[in-house]
């Protein structure tokens, strides 16, 4: 009803009809341009104009002015009521004013309005359609005669003279409408057929979007995980950081400031050969010899100065000297004093002497121990601790590694390589990390769990619970199977082989391929030729995946399959290959 009502508001007052190009007088009124132009071309002979609806006059022809907006609702009302957008056929006898048709006459090939039928079925009896503009395609090509039968054999329309003397003579015809009638009856029952179909997709398109969105979801709870994650690593790097700067900060406050403690005491020491040596001089510009000897003696005190001490260096000559001294009473007296006071040196001089010797000799070991002390702090100062430093950074940065896998849900094990599985011809590293072929024989005692027909090794662990990665890397050497294996694995014969028996799963690498084997089962994967490689398990899952840790990181492959034992990583080298396990 709403429809019909808006219909009727956008109908032309002249045609009745919905608006072709809508126009507006200056009084305000709707038309469409070819109506409102018909109308004024007839009052152009009167020379007076008007309105048709208000009958508002013009001295002049007015202007007409394009009325977008509503030619817009027009063009949204076809759209949204594509049934209601009728062929816009109008009646071919109405040439002052189009008004649209209601039926066609395929004798007359004419279009008629409601009062023109009228007329036109009281005189003839034609045979009448839906309002058409197009008369040629319902009549024959040949006889010009009206499409009245249909040929299955031919799914042609025929006209009767093509069923009498045509080339369809002699066909089963039937009637159009028959005919029409049939073929949608065989379209119904193919478009019950598609329902389903399309129900089926519909459904699907349905999981696919609920997949989707359950992606999608779980992308953005990955997203915010990682954020907090990369949140959580930049304070712990902040804190490994601030920790490294703090050690690097204290072995220097350290060093620093017993380099300022030797400083001070060289300084001290500068400052007293100043002194000293402004003396000297001082002592040097002494003119009168008696008293600049005297004074020297007093002020200089060399211990390597044979001469001032008599020639001997103060050493003791004989045995007379010493008992001189102990004699006369002064035993604490040095000897070389004495020797003063025998050669008849007057006894002030000999006094001041020994007493600017004993200072000497004291000033002397207190020499010694600061040059003790100075080279002491020399050893101490010598650089900062950089290994301290750099096991402070590499404690933090493994705390972190440790933090970030275990946030992650799986460990990153240790994983040594067990040598009495090892075949004689593999090499295994002091570390045990790395398995080579050389082509060497390794003498190795004998080992019941030793590989006997292929170049594999096992690793010493196994795994029987949780989430566990590591990663390997191959010398592009070779050829280069990482995977893993039950420990019951056969160790001779062509079913020991990693990945030929059901009790192992394995990345085979060699040139630019890789396969992946399960039970002599490959599979060949079309992928890069990096040299590196993830392994990851989830033993309760399940799931075995490979990765080639190219950049970015590739998904190779994932096996699946119900652990029923302990898997150890395996490994199989041949041809001078090479694997280490880098994690």
């Amino acid at each position: 009803m709403a429809s019909a009502d808006l219909r009727d508001k956008l109908n032309c007052s002249i045609c009745l009809s919905l608006y072709t190009d809508p126009v507006s007088l200056r009084c305000g009124h709707d038309f469409c341009r070819p109506c409102i132009v018909i109308v004024l071309d007839a009052q152009e002979a009167a020379g007076v104009y008007s309105c048709p609806d208000c009958r508002a006059e013009y001295p002049e022809r007015p202007a007409l002015e394009k009325n977008r907006k509503l030619g817009n609702i027009v063009e949204r009302f076809f759209s949204s009521h594509p049934d209601m957008a009728d062929t816009r056929v109008f009646c071919t006898y109405c040439t002052k004013s189009p008004v649209p048709a209601v039926k066609s006459c395929l004798q007359c090939e004419n279009s008629l309005c409601e009062d023109h039928l009228t007329a036109h079925n009281k005189s003839m009896d034609h045979i009448l359609t839906e309002p058409t503009g197009s008369f040629g395609n319902k009549k024959c090509s040949i006889h010009n005669k009206f499409l009245e039968y249909y040929c299955p054999q031919d799914a042609a329309c025929l006209c009767v003279s093509c069923c009498l003397v045509g080339k369809h003579r002699g066909h089963q015809v039937e009637p159009l409408d028959e005919a029409s009638e049939k073929k949608k009856e065989k379209l119904r029952k193919y478009l019950d057929e598609l329902n389903p179909q399309k129900a089926e997709i519909q459904t699907r398109v349905q999981n696919l979007h609920h997949h989707k969105g359950n992606i999608q979801e779980k992308a953005s709870e990955k997203r915010d995980k990682v954020s907090k994650l990369f949140m959580d690593i930049k304070k712990h790097l902040e804190m490994a950081e601030k920790k490294a700067l703090s050690e690097i900060s204290r072995q220097e406050e350290r060093i620093v400031s017993q380099i300022i403690h030797l400083i001070k005491i060289l300084e001290i020491q500068e400052d007293e050969l100043s002194r000293k040596m402004r003396d000297v001089e001082e002592m040097c510009r002494v003119t009168d010899p008696i008293r600049f000897l005297q004074e020297s003696d007093i002020t200089v005190c060399s211990p390597g100065n044979d001469e001032d001490r008599g020639g001997d260096g103060g050493k003791i000559n004989s045995e007379d000297d010493l008992d001189v001294g102990l004699v006369s009473g002064q035993a604490d007296v040095p000897v070389s004093d004495t020797k003063v006071q025998e050669n008849g040196t007057d006894p002030i001089t000999v006094l001041q002497e020994s007493d600017q010797g004993a200072a000497c000799s004291a000033t002397s070991m207190a020499a010694e121990e600061e040059e003790a002390a100075v080279s002491e702090l020399y050893e101490i100062a010598d650089d900062l601790d950089e290994v301290l430093i750099s096991l402070t950074v590499h404690r933090s940065m493994r705390d972190i590694v440790t933090s970030v896998t275990s946030e992650l849900g799986f460990h990153v094990p240790d994983i040594l390589m067990d040598v009495d599985t090892a075949n004689t011809y593999v090499k295994l590293s002091e570390d045990q990390t790395t398995a080579t072929n050389s082509g060497e024989k390794q003498y190795r005692p004998k080992s019941p769990g030793r590989f006997l027909s292929y170049f594999q090794v096992l690793s010493r662990c196994g795994f029987s619970s949780g989430q566990h990665y590591w990663e390997v890397e191959w010398n592009r050497i070779g050829r280069c199977d990482i995977g893993l294996s039950y420990p019951s694995i056969e160790r001779r014969g062509t079913q020991s082989g990693i990945g030929y028996n059901d009790k192992s799963w394995c990345l085979a690498v060699y040139d630019a391929i890789r396969e992946v084997l399960h039970n002599s089962i490959g599979l060949t994967l079309n992928v890069n030729t990096c040299p590196k490689f993830g392994v990851l398990l989830d033993y309760e899952a399940g799931r075995l995946s490979f990765y080639e840790l190219c950049d970015p990181i590739r998904h190779l492959h994932t096996f699946t399959a119900s652990f029923t034992e302990p898997l150890h990583a395996a490994f199989y080298v041949y041809d001078g290959a090479s694997v280490t396990i880098t994690s």
